[in-house]
């Protein structure tokens, strides 16, 4: 018997429908020689550092650097009970093979082998790797079943991302926030260069001086020419005096054909960024979307990044293209002769091929979807057509004039061939989408002109411009220096650029705006106080685009067997050792850069010696190294409580409760001791006040 496992139970449910295993059980499916179970994202996780011992219990200087001999793992605990059906059923005697089904991808590939490592499992595995939910694609994954052994450097590759984010993150936030003595300074491999960015582009507005320049324009004859910039306002002047009334001579006409070609297919990141663009849908919220849609077995999967399709799937896409042009997804059915060598090259596909629809969307109510799925679906559909339309073609003129010594120019187009734009106009009109900055640059078609023309009693103007600031990030643009940064210093034969992948950026996008560093006005991405402070302290190894988007490109590297393992984690081990020896003070007055002199200070915590501060939620010791400074005697105190017990005063505690009903006691510390206790099933640790106790003497 084989046991499929999948990442989500949606997938799990149609995976077993196809294959026969119909029957429910608790956290499972059977039926037709299968079991079906499912992962929940992941089951299994690295253990924090406090796990390791108590030489990372505190949130100390000394305690750093954190890197572990022997990397450990543990079940989340809000998960726990599918793990141990998971458990259960990899050493049910019955089950002979496992299936890996989980995404076909890096991270599917780890949530499903930390699961089977962690469970002790040794039993065969098998891998299904399919780019569609229909049926007819699970049936082809289940006859073409590859050995597990296969995805061995994919998960060597998931395995050293997920062992540098918890490297560089941990140590760097533990690092920062002690030195800092403020609020916890998040920092991640990827999500703090993307802040960079994002602060480093909003310093350029602050800095931006506004220039003034001016242009002077001759008019004749519907036509409007022009001089190029002019920075003095008198020099302008001068030439419309020139030119006033004059005769302008046609010097030269230079007529040209131009092509626009037919964009690629989507992956993901240009998904993201015209949703983004044309619906305002965060990143996170697209690949949502069309995750749903996978599911839904409407659209192939999100996660990839190929823009391409391989080449046996020639017939695949002429009739999803049919399919689309005869869906209620566009106000009219198009005619077309569908360009379907364009988008084939299996030389350009990876894990994945580009994001298309499936042929269930002949088939399917697609009204019925939500309004959000539908726009997604409906983006995805009219790319395809789009990629196999028809060239978009247009005549360009450009033409020099000379007027009282002075050069003028106009340019006009017309458009020859409307090409796959007319499919994309459509799309606009069915969303009542504006049109946008597509190449729609507003020239107009020039009256025929020729050389040795000539225009008399010209009109003259000026017209004062002011330069622009840059723009802020929008998650669109923002999308598209992820997948560019360190782009121009790398060659052209390097794998993969760019910071994160199509799979990881909208999670650190909102990881960003969680964690208070940046937030969204509108579509603009804008740094707060803090997020700005943060990337003035970090120093450039931490934060560096170009750094981490080598590191991305090393992990594809591990992921195809040509970089080692070890190589990458050791490379990853001595920056963090180098970062600790490097930062190891800073001044007094840096240290309330992050808000900490706002803090009221109740005194030294007696485990650990960090300062012990009030909260939002109460007091606490701000090396969060467990020591519970709120409570004693199971009582909660008061803030004048805490004070008095932090400096070691015998302090009066009224209400405590004991077998025979409360009472009152002096409560005299004397330092610390630790306890523990199992709540929702998971063992919960930390240290508490050692006391003695002395009795108010009772009145006579």
């Amino acid at each position: 018997m084989q046991l499929v496992i999948t990442e989500k139970p949606s997938v799990a449910q149609s995976i077993a429908r196809v294959i026969g295993a119909d029957e429910r059980k608790d956290g499972y499916m059977e039926g037709n020689g299968y079991l079906v179970s499912w992962c929940v994202g992941h089951l299994v996780e690295l253990a924090p550092p406090e796990s390791y011992g108590e030489q990372w219990k505190k949130w100390t200087y000394e305690s750093l650097p954190m890197i572990p001999d022997k990397w450990q793992h543990e079940v989340k605990g809000e998960t726990a009970a599918q793990y141990k059906v998971l458990k259960e059923l990899m050493n049910d005697i019955r089950v002979d093979t496992i299936v890996a089904a989980t995404d076909s991808g890096r991270e599917g590939e780890l949530i499903f082998r930390l699961v089977y490592h962690q469970a002790g499992c040794n039993k065969p595995v098998k891998r299904l790797w399919i780019s569609s939910m229909e049926e007819s694609a699970v049936r082809e994954g289940f006859a073409n079943l590859k050995p597990g052994s296969d995805y061995d450097n994919l998960y060597y590759s998931a395995l050293c991302r997920q062992r540098a984010d918890w490297l560089v993150g941990l140590n760097g936030t533990r690092l920062f926030t002690v030195l800092y003595s403020g609020k916890v300074l998040k920092v991640g491999r990827v999500q703090t260069p993307t802040l960079a960015m994002i602060v480093d582009r909003e310093e350029k507005i602050m800095n931006f001086k506004k220039g003034q320049y001016f242009t002077v324009h001759i008019m004749m004859d519907g036509i409007d020419a022009a001089t190029g910039r002019i920075d003095d306002k008198g020099r302008a002047d001068e030439i419309v005096e020139a030119c006033r009334n004059g005769q302008a001579l046609v010097t030269s006409v230079i007529k040209e054909e131009k092509v626009i070609a037919p964009p690629k297919l989507y992956d993901l990141t240009t998904l993201q960024r015209d949703a983004n663009r044309l619906f305002g849908f965060t990143a996170k919220q697209t690949l949502e979307y069309t995750q749903s849609l996978y599911e839904k077995k409407l659209a192939t999967y999100p996660r990839t990044d190929s823009q391409y399709l391989s080449d046996d799937m020639e017939q695949t896409a002429r009739d999803v293209t049919e399919a689309v042009i005869h869906s209620v997804l566009f106000e009219e059915n198009a005619a077309s002769n569908p360009g379907i060598k364009r988008v084939l090259d299996s030389k350009k596909v990876t894990d994945h091929h580009a994001i298309i629809p499936t042929m269930e969307i002949a088939d399917t109510d697609l009204a019925a979807l939500p309004e959000t799925e539908r726009k997604i679906l409906s983006l995805i559909a009219n790319r395809l057509l789009c990629a196999t339309g028809e060239k978009h073609s247009y005549d360009t003129v450009r033409a020099e004039f000379s007027c009282g010594g002075h050069v003028f120019a106009v340019s006009g187009k017309s458009v020859t061939q409307n090409g796959w734009k007319d499919f994309e106009k459509a799309f606009k009109r069915s969303f009542k989408v504006a049109v946008d900055r597509d190449g729609e640059s507003g020239e107009k078609k020039l009256p025929e002109l020729s050389e040795g023309q000539t225009f008399d009693r010209v009109q003259t103007k000026t017209s004062e411009h002011f330069t622009n600031p840059p723009k802020r990030f929008t998650e669109d643009s923002l999308l598209a220096a992820m997948e560019r940064a360190g782009a121009e210093d790398m060659g052209d034969d390097v794998e993969r650029k760019g910071l994160g992948t199509p799979a990881t950026r909208a999670d650190i996008i909102e990881k960003l705006v969680k964690d208070g560093f940046v937030r969204r006005e509108k579509k603009q991405m804008v740094p707060t106080e803090d997020g700005i402070k943060l990337i003035t302290v970090l120093p450039d190894v931490v934060k560096s685009p170009k750094l981490t988007a080598d590191w991305e490109n090393a992990l594809t590297l591990v992921a195809k067997g040509e970089y080692s393992m070890q190589e990458f984690m050791d490379g990853i081990a001595d920056m963090v050792k180098e970062l600790v020896r490097t930062y190891h003070s800073v001044s007094d007055e840096q240290k309330t850069m992050f808000g900490n002199s706002g803090q009221e200070i109740f005194g030294k915590c007696p485990k650990c010696g960090g300062d012990v501060v009030k909260g939002k939620f109460g007091a606490y010791c701000k090396n969060k190294c467990g020591m519970n400074v709120s409570r004693a005697m199971g009582a909660v105190l008061t803030d004048s409580q805490i004070k008095s017990m932090l400096e070691g005063k015998k302090t009066l505690v009224k209400g405590l409760k004991g077998k025979k009903g409360s009472y009152d006691a002096y409560l005299i510390p004397e330092g610390t001791t630790d306890y523990s206790y199992t709540k929702d099933g998971k063992e919960i640790k930390g240290f508490q006040y050692k006391v003695k106790l002395e009795f108010p003497k009772k009145k006579k």
